[in-house]
């Protein structure tokens, strides 16, 4: 919304939209059902506990949604876990007489489906021109860094972890990213869903580069973690440990948002995996080097 230029539409958002800053302003309409400061492992086990029982993991404000009157609300199938539903939504409208809404959602599975939700975007707001004008602009920065990095000579073996405790690589747009990236991505398929993946099977592929970016996580909520990773039978040994090649990503900011941010995303990818090469100035604040737990 906002890239297209359509801020000032917006009458609310749910209470995952922080981006950009400015969105904050606005009155949350949906909060998670389960507790979300905890562990990775924790999460996992609320998620897991609340999908068992066929209960929602999310839940609406059906009356600030009749409060904010929208003619449109935008949604997502791609991952329940991630945000509210279309069921969710029928639920919370249903009872909207007097406000119908229309309901897009929006199932980006890759990167070209991401160009076209934006596309659908800026169809529903009737703005299709700047649509297409932004999508034209998202394409050529990922072209052009595909392009440098199809020049390099090496091609590093990657990594890519999702969630920390259980383990999970990262599956949908990221292979993708890594690939374009200039990287040989080990885990994950494009175009499917994040699979989960054992400790056993990360010694045994013994990546060259690791990047640690759990959805949801920021970098310091990452680093709180990393110990579970790092006293794994095997770790030491990695060549990624022993070259200094694992780092840790801001997951809440970038990488598992299928927006216009994915560009940033394979800017941080290719400052990691070929840091001779590219300097986007993302380090610091998108992601950092893990050097272990302090002394």
């Amino acid at each position: 919304m906002c890239a297209l230029g359509q801020e000032a539409s917006l009458v609310g958002r749910s209470h995952e939209c922080d981006w950009p800053p400015g969105v904050r302003r606005l009155p949350a309409v949906s909060r998670p059902a389960f507790p979300t400061a905890g562990t990775s492992r924790a999460v996992d086990r609320a998620l897991k506990d609340r999908l068992h029982r066929a209960l929602s993991v999310y839940e609406v404000d059906a009356e600030l949604l009749k409060q904010l009157r929208p003619d449109l609300i935008i949604t997502q199938t791609q991952c329940e876990v991630c945000a509210v539903t279309p069921a969710d939504l029928e639920r919370a409208v249903c009872d909207l007489a007097d406000c119908p809404a229309r309901i897009l959602a929006l199932e980006p599975n890759g990167l070209d489906d991401v160009w076209s939700d934006i596309r659908r975007v800026a169809d529903a707001l009737g703005v299709a021109a700047t649509g297409e004008s932004l999508v034209e602009r998202l394409r050529a920065r990922v072209a052009a860094i595909g392009s440098r990095a199809a020049a390099l000579g090496s091609k590093p073996r990657v990594a890519v972890i999702e969630w920390i405790e259980p383990l999970m690589a990262a599956g949908n747009w990221m292979p993708e990213l890594v690939e374009t990236a200039g990287g040989v991505n080990l885990f994950g398929v494009a175009r499917k869903h994040s699979p989960w993946m054992s400790r056993d099977a990360l010694v045994e592929a013994d990546p060259d580069v690791i990047l640690v970016s759990p959805c949801g996580f920021d970098l310091a909520r990452t680093a709180t973690e990393m110990s579970v990773l790092a006293s794994a039978a095997g770790w030491r040994d990695l060549n990624a440990v022993k070259a200094a090649r694992v780092y840790l990503a801001d997951g809440n900011a970038y990488f598992h948002r299928p927006g216009p941010r994915l560009v940033e995303s394979l800017e941080i990818l290719a400052e990691t995996l070929h840091p001779d090469a590219f300097a986007f100035g993302h380090q610091g604040e998108g992601w950092t080097a893990y050097r272990g737990a302090p002394a």
